[in-house]
């Protein structure tokens, strides 16, 4: 070994943290070449201290036993924000090679829950250190930023978010200014475990390309990209879809057959029982109907306003609680504004069904009955429409899970109730 190699390994062993902010503008196999000599203890500082992306293709670069060791001397937060950037080839031939209680740890902060903005995360994010020259920034930037780069963020050594600016700023800034000096501090960030409604609301407010996404320290962990979440809350609007009519979000057009039916047939046989109990109550009046057999013709107008009521309601506060326009703690505004839209609406069209009903049939009666029973069972089907998903949510499950089907049996219970229970109390007036 030359003297002069010697002397660079004794000082990136002695000086890690420095040496690992020069080298950092090194090519990663010059890099390598120039610390797999040194302790994996004094390696795991070095990569602490350079840029995060340059760090990982080190590391992924290291010859394997040392790339384990260095991963078992790294703190399991840091080594998964490495490791995270990697191929998942790589990041699995290392993470089966480390201990299993360390493996499991790291990859505790590497996996996220399915509805959580980290699901959504890219950890390749491209930052840069504040110190760096803006003269420095654009050679870093033509030799390791993707092509698609859009917003470079700014980090410190330790890797907290700093700032971001533009590629386009970067091309128009005094190129012997730091970094630190030129970049917008105002930077909206979010945690990897928020709810993906949160991000949505933050892109939908801010018109943002890019978000910043860190860990409650505020070290830069990754990026969301706006394109990744248009194309999230399209998938999650289908699947909501799907929900509220008893299919899986895990259904997909093709898939197989048992699949389908195992995910389905639940919500069917709870479907069947709620038409039992529709069923039940049309039974109870079984007498009335056959004396007055208008009452059988009417009986889906009824139901069928009902329900269309419903489902708007159901519609209007299912988008507020995803778009977290309302909470739950605004119950009682949310459902005294669908009891009056309904209301005024139920008052309209008891009047025009009225009308038509009075031509067709020439009962007052009738046409008493049926218009009492519009505004009251639309009245009931609006309450029923905002306070279903609401009490779901409450109950910290899925608003949309199914609340059309149980929507669909308040609103047909109410509406045969309604119509038949006055037009036996008024029964006298329909013959």
């Amino acid at each position: 070994m030359s003297l002069h190699r010697k002397l660079h390994e004794t000082f990136i062993a002695d000086h890690p943290e420095e040496a690992g902010q020069r080298l950092e503008s090194f090519k990663v196999s010059e890099i390598v070449r120039l610390i797999e000599s040194i302790p994996p203890a004094s390696i795991s500082i070095l990569l602490s201290s350079m840029n995060p992306g340059v760090a990982a293709e080190t590391l992924g670069a290291l010859p394997q036993e040392l790339g384990i060791q260095v991963a078992t001397e790294t703190s399991p937060g840091d080594i998964a924000g490495l490791l995270a950037r990697l191929r998942p080839a790589q990041r699995e031939r290392i993470l089966e090679r480390l201990a299993p209680a360390i493996a499991r740890e790291i990859r505790l902060f590497m996996e996220y829950p399915a509805s959580s903005v980290g699901s959504l995360m890219d950890a390749g994010v491209f930052a840069l250190p504040e110190d760096l020259t803006v003269e420095e920034a654009i050679i870093e930037v033509r030799v390791r930023a993707p092509k698609d780069l859009h917003d470079i963020y700014v980090i410190d050594r330790d890797r907290h978010l700093i700032g971001i600016f533009s590629v386009r700023d970067l091309l128009l800034l005094n190129p012997t200014d730091r970094l630190q000096s030129v970049i917008r501090h105002d930077v909206p960030t979010i945690h990897p475990m928020e709810n993906r409604e949160e991000i949505f609301d933050l892109f939908s407010k801010r018109h943002l390309v890019t978000i910043p996404v860190v860990d409650l320290d505020g070290r830069l962990l990754g990026f969301i990209k706006n394109e990744d979440v248009v194309k999230a809350s399209q998938e999650d609007a289908t699947a909501d879809l799907q929900t509220m009519v008893g299919a899986s979000k895990d259904e997909r057009a093709l898939s197989p057959i048992w699949f389908s039916v195992r995910k389905r047939l639940g919500w069917l046989q709870v479907n069947l029982l709620t038409a039992f109990l529709a069923a039940f109550v049309v039974g109870i009046f079984e007498d009335v109907i056959a004396q007055i057999t208008a009452l059988a013709v009417l009986l889906p107008v009824v139901a069928g306003q009902s329900g269309n009521t419903g489902a708007q309601s159901l519609a209007v506060v299912m988008r507020g609680l995803a778009l977290r326009d309302i909470r739950p703690a605004q119950w009682f505004r949310v459902t005294g504004k669908e009891l009056g839209v309904a209301l005024f609406n139920g008052i309209a069209i008891a009047a025009t069904t009225c009308a038509a009903v009075y031509w067709w049939s020439r009962s007052p009666g009738l046409t008493m009955v049926i218009g009492l029973s519009m505004v009251l069972s639309m009245c009931m089907a609006g309450l029923a429409g905002a306070i279903i998903p609401i009490v779901l949510k409450s109950l910290n499950q899925d608003p949309a899970q199914s609340s059309s089907i149980i929507l669909t049996t308040v609103t047909d219970i109410v509406g045969f109730f309604s119509f038949l229970g006055l037009a036996t109390v008024f029964a006298h007036l329909l013959v």
